[in-house]
């Protein structure tokens, strides 16, 4: 019987382990997600700072993808380079014209690509969350769509 009780504590500690909840990822405006809201789509993490210049450039591009996110397929995703935290970075945002969701932690360990170096650099993660392709310098709402192919 004692031999019955264990294997039966075993098997609900090995079931309920798959049961975990999922990791929830904080955006800058104070909300919370799941990757799994993303499941199926092509993720585009870009790295910018308000003091890059090209990174100013090409924000109303990525608004514009962000904007088109359903009938596109993507979801648009910023990051901070200089990893400023709330207030301070919704300041920052809004003075920046930022509309897609700006991440508060950096997501590079999760991928498993290396941390940018250059700005602006846009990461593509296909719909298997697998690096699909690293893109340094402004880019335009055609070259990050045109890179999915």
């Amino acid at each position: 019987m004692k031999k019955l009780f264990v294997c039966v504590c075993v098997a609900l500690s090995i079931s309920s382990a798959g049961c975990m909840p999922e990791e929830q990822i904080r955006l800058a405006d104070g909300s919370n997600t799941q990757m799994s809201h993303w499941q199926d789509r092509w993720l585009v993490i870009n790295y910018w700072a308000e003091w890059c210049g090209p990174c100013r450039h090409e924000i109303p591009e990525l608004n514009e993808l962000h904007e088109d996110r359903i009938a596109n397929g993507m979801v648009v995703l910023g990051v901070n380079y200089d990893n400023i935290q709330p207030p301070k970075l919704n300041e920052v945002i809004e003075r920046m014209e930022i509309d897609f969701p700006v991440l508060l932690a950096d997501p590079q360990q999760r991928f498993g690509y290396n941390r940018a170096e250059q700005l602006p650099m846009t990461v593509i993660i296909n719909p298997e969350r697998e690096v699909h392709d690293v893109l340094i310098g402004p880019q335009t709402a055609a070259s990050i769509s045109a890179a999915l192919n």
